[in-house]
């Protein structure tokens, strides 16, 4: 009887470990080719709050390590308007920019209580 209640113990430790190594509590992210562990090893390795994740389907995907959205949103225009887009408003989650007669809406998501996730159009640098 030890000896198996010895192992199911084992058994649930390594479970336990396999999933808390890869991340696997977090919720589940919206990229498709991006783990949750990279996404966290990115910007802990980072000297920024904000770390490019990758692109998707035409779409920049960024990471902030932030728990107010109102600060990530700040980041956010704040890197938009050193690329020459204007701030004009925010509804919901999107935030909405024009540069010369073009719009732009960026995407923002909360991510576990520690982050945010940002998807920007592509071509918002060009």
């Amino acid at each position: 009887m030890k000896k198996v209640l010895l192992t199911i113990g084992i058994i649930i430790f390594l479970v336990g470990a396999f999933m808390f190594y890869n991340k696997l509590y977090l919720p589940s992210l919206p990229i498709e080719n991006i783990s949750k562990k990279t996404v966290i090893e990115k910007i802990n390795d980072s000297e920024t709050r904000m770390v490019k994740l990758s692109n998707e389907n035409g779409q920049e995907w960024y990471v902030i390590k932030e728990r107010d959205t109102s600060v990530a949103d700040e980041m956010i225009k704040e890197m938009l308007n050193q690329n020459g887009w204007t701030f004009k408003q925010k509804d919901g989650n999107g935030l909405f920019f024009e540069r010369h007669g073009e719009s732009l809406i960026v995407s923002t998501q909360m991510w576990t209580g520690n982050y945010v996730l940002v998807k920007i159009p592509i071509n918002f640098n060009e």
